[in-house]
């Protein structure tokens, strides 16, 4: 039995909100820095991630409502967000390894839903090390050294994050644990990316 409640589903947004402003942020900033494959690989990624945590706050209020038990939305949320986590990371990573124009047109299917976690566990880890690595790179670049110890909390809480949401749980301290550390590695992730922003990060020339 899922213990969830409205209210709980509502603070489920905060973290998504937090994450699609960083991610908004970034892709304006980047855009200009990536080739067409890389950028639509990046924004496509963020928007599955995006897209993931929508699905699954709104499943838990609906469930919580009694309006219905969407399964669907909850199910779709681990395999969605962690091909967006893989893909985001080939793209970010894609632009500091790949001249801007020099357009490859980078395609990437996303494979079918299936029962098990284990390859979604590895491409959200993967993605979210490739990321962040990316972004502690701009950070010196930026010479802001101290943002990788933002980014590196950010990442440890994701992957809590990510191995909690593959849990079943049956009491609701155990979703607030987990919707806690949600907000606090996204609210470090956007934070990371303001002063990045503010560092200069859209007139950054990045050496290849």
């Amino acid at each position: 039995m899922k213990n969830f409640s409205i209210s709980m589903g509502i603070t489920d947004f905060i973290p998504v909100i937090l994450f699609s402003v960083a991610a908004i942020m970034l892709q304006r900033d980047l855009y200009n820095k990536m080739s067409k494959g890389a950028f639509a690989l990046f924004a496509v990624g963020t928007i599955d991630i995006i897209c993931a945590g929508v699905a699954k706050a709104l499943y838990k209020i609906l469930y919580a409502s009694g309006i219905c038990d969407f399964k669907a939305l909850n199910d779709i949320f681990f395999p969605l967000q962690s091909i967006g986590f893989l893909l985001a990371g080939i793209g970010i990573v894609a632009m500091i390894v790949h001249k801007q124009g020099k357009d490859a047109a980078l395609c990437a299917a996303a494979p079918p839903v299936f029962s098990g976690t284990a390859i979604f566990v590895s491409c959200m880890c993967l993605g979210l090390a490739l990321m962040y690595f990316v972004l502690c790179i701009i950070s010196i670049k930026l010479k802001r050294p101290l943002l990788i110890v933002v980014f590196l909390l950010s990442f440890i809480c994701s992957l809590a994050m990510g191995y909690l949401s593959a849990k079943d749980f049956s009491q609701s301290y155990m979703n607030w644990l987990a919707q806690g550390i949600n907000v606090v590695g996204q609210g470090l992730f956007l934070y990371g990316v303001i002063v990045m922003q503010r560092a200069g990060l859209t007139d950054l020339v990045l050496g290849r």
